[in-house]
């Protein structure tokens, strides 16, 4: 049986809400449902104080996927357990076991990924000599730093467990790259054509690890100069972060809202 409208909203409360305020808005009436601080039978959860105000209630995208995707020391557990391809990861207690290591792999290049981080803040490469990073959070998430003539991340989005879109992000002609390909640090996305094979299918394995396949969420990819398709990150909203509708492309940015609202509407069922 199909909820009703009023059995449903945008979940936006608490002291982080207002960081969410204009994208709770924005699906609020793609939606064509109220944003409420309030859970209601089935939530579009952007943000709450609590989540065991959910218990009982349903959420489109699971608090768990929404944890598992803000937290990268998680994600690379996940990753690794369930063989969804990505650069060399490995996650390291002590920081002398990180020198150690990156000693030990000197034919590669290595990176410390801040694990609570959104555009690549906080992250660095890594060597043996260098000191104890202050205040970082542990394990120490270590990740192959995979270097390209022409730095760029591709991404491609799911919906309801279904795939779509493929964009690249890149540094425009004439500004200075970054070694972190993020919007935040000037990298602006270009909307691309069909995605490869090999990327659909390493991209499907990330969603389906993270249980974001049957909800949404979008997936960060690399592709190593052996052709090889690695995943870096998956993204969705709630809690914590919230994935970039901000593309560049009106078209494709009515796209991603009228995906999320088919997909909604088909979950929203008991």
């Amino acid at each position: 049986m199909q909820l009703n409208r009023n059995e449903c909203c945008v979940l936006n409360s608490g002291t982080g809400s207002w960081a969410f305020e204009p994208l709770a808005n924005q699906l609020s009436a793609v939606l064509g449902i109220d944003v409420s601080d309030r859970p209601r039978r089935f939530n579009y959860l952007m943000h709450v104080e609590d989540t065991k105000l959910l218990d009982g209630c349903a959420s489109f995208v699971p608090v768990s996927s929404i944890r598992l995707a803000a937290d990268k020391r998680l994600l690379a557990q996940v990753f690794l357990g369930k063989n969804v391809p990505t650069p060399q990861t490995s996650l390291i207690e002590q920081f002398g076991e990180v020198q150690n290591f990156v000693r030990a792999n000197a034919s590669k290049k290595w990176c410390l990924k801040y694990p609570t981080s959104c555009g690549a803040s906080g992250h660095r490469t890594v060597s043996a000599t260098d000191d104890t990073p202050p205040n970082w959070p542990t394990p120490y998430v270590v990740q192959e730093f995979i270097e390209l003539k022409q730095p760029e991340v591709y991404r491609t989005y799911c919906a309801g467990g279904e795939m779509f879109g493929w964009v690249a992000r890149r540094f425009p002609a004439g500004s200075k790259p970054s070694l972190w390909v993020a919007h935040a640090r000037g990298a602006r996305y270009v909307k691309l054509d069909q995605a490869p094979p090999k990327a659909l299918e390493a991209a499907k394995s990330a969603l389906a690890a993270t249980e974001l396949w049957n909800s949404f969420g979008c997936v960060d990819l690399l592709c190593k100069p052996t052709g090889e398709w690695v995943v870096l990150e998956v993204g969705t909203d709630g809690l914590f972060n919230h994935v970039d509708h901000d593309i560049g492309d009106a078209p494709f940015e009515r796209q991603i809202d009228e995906r999320i609202a088919a997909a909604f509407w088909r979950a929203a069922r008991v």
